[in-house]
């Protein structure tokens, strides 16, 4: 598997020289191609743009693609001043968003390209906790939350201080932890340890026998040794984050699709059509795979496939969360049955 932490500094920029020779032929039967991609966005979508450019720029030295990470958030707003070609975004657009974009010109494709399972995670040193219902998790989160030791969740657990590590709030991850869990978008308490760096939270939890944190499934897969994922008890006695749960649709509500969006304007350069095309390709899907991440299935990559390549702008969530969407939910809204 490769690693992807070399990857994670807040302004990543992918720049591979021409060398001439015995290079690979340029991707997709595309010309040799240059330019420069701005990506920016998601800590949790940042490193599989990093892996698919990886691979993209392989076969197009010449391109130059940036993917920096300033959460979700923070993309957005660049992103919608038309400052980055491509948003990084571990939710869909918000209305806000929507509406700064139409003010300033920005027309927008937006593309999923794989899925998540956001994970709840404590220190492996923690014998006691290996299930969590949504009404406790939302008992811990909730604005003003009276919980502050492990046995205010459950008497029979330790007298010890819970050290909570999270999203900040730029993230996407933040927007729907909020809204799955506490059931109100960017409703939480906020004496917690907070960042958009994921890696920040893993070693946060890693480093604590009384920590708990969340983030997405990616980070929890390249870290096991390190992390102890809870179980999610929706009446149904808890279920794990897996591949397999995520995409049988059993592990809720904490399953997502995650996106890029890609500007209209943008699209129309051939280096950044030739990139998001390579999305879709069996090498960036075994990339995106080797990251650890859940790869789209075959159906539903061909409709977003097609989604591009007609063009079509906007976004099928308008405005709205995708809390609790199915695999199944994702193909019917690319179809638009």
């Amino acid at each position: 598997m490769k690693s992807k932490y070399y990857l994670h500094a807040i302004a990543i920029a992918l720049v591979v020289s021409g060398c001439g020779g015995g290079g690979k032929e340029p991707v997709s039967g595309t010309a040799a191609l240059s330019g420069e991609i701005k990506v920016d966005g998601s800590s949790t979508v940042g490193p599989i743009s990093s892996a698919v450019a990886e691979e993209f720029l392989a076969s197009q030295p010449e391109v130059r693609v940036s993917v920096s990470e300033s959460g979700t958030g923070g993309g957005f707003k660049k992103f919608v001043r038309g400052e980055i070609d491509i948003c990084n975004a571990s939710r869909p657009i918000q209305e806000d968003e929507m509406k700064l974009a139409i003010e300033n010109g920005i027309e927008y494709i937006e593309i999923p390209v794989a899925y998540d399972g956001l994970t709840v995670v404590v220190n492996p040193e923690n014998s006691w906790c290996d299930t969590l219902t949504v009404d406790e998790l939302k008992k811990l989160w909730m604005p003003g939350s009276a919980v502050k030791l492990w046995k205010d969740i459950r008497p029979n657990w330790p007298a010890e201080k819970i050290e909570l590590f999270g999203a900040g709030q730029a993230s996407g991850t933040f927007d729907y932890f909020t809204e799955a869990i506490v059931g109100e978008k960017k409703a939480s308490r906020m004496d917690y340890q907070m960042s958009e760096n994921d890696n920040d939270l893993v070693r946060g939890v890693a480093g604590s026998k009384n920590a708990l944190g969340y983030f997405g499934y990616s980070y929890y897969n390249q870290n096991k040794d390190k992390l102890k994922a809870i179980k999610i008890d929706m009446n149904n006695g808890g279920i794990a984050p897996s591949p397999e749960t995520v995409m049988d649709g059993t592990y809720q509500p904490l399953s997502r699709p995650l996106f890029i969006y890609v500007s209209k304007k943008a699209a129309e350069r051939p280096e950044v059509k030739a990139f998001i095309n390579f999305y879709f390709d069996k090498t960036s899907q075994t990339a995106i795979l080797d990251e650890g991440f859940i790869t789209l299935p075959d159906d539903i990559l061909k409709l977003v496939q097609e989604r591009f390549t007609s063009g079509k702008t906007g976004t099928v969530f308008g405005g709205k969360e995708a809390v609790g969407l199915k695999i199944g939910d994702l193909l019917s809204k690319e179809s638009g049955k």
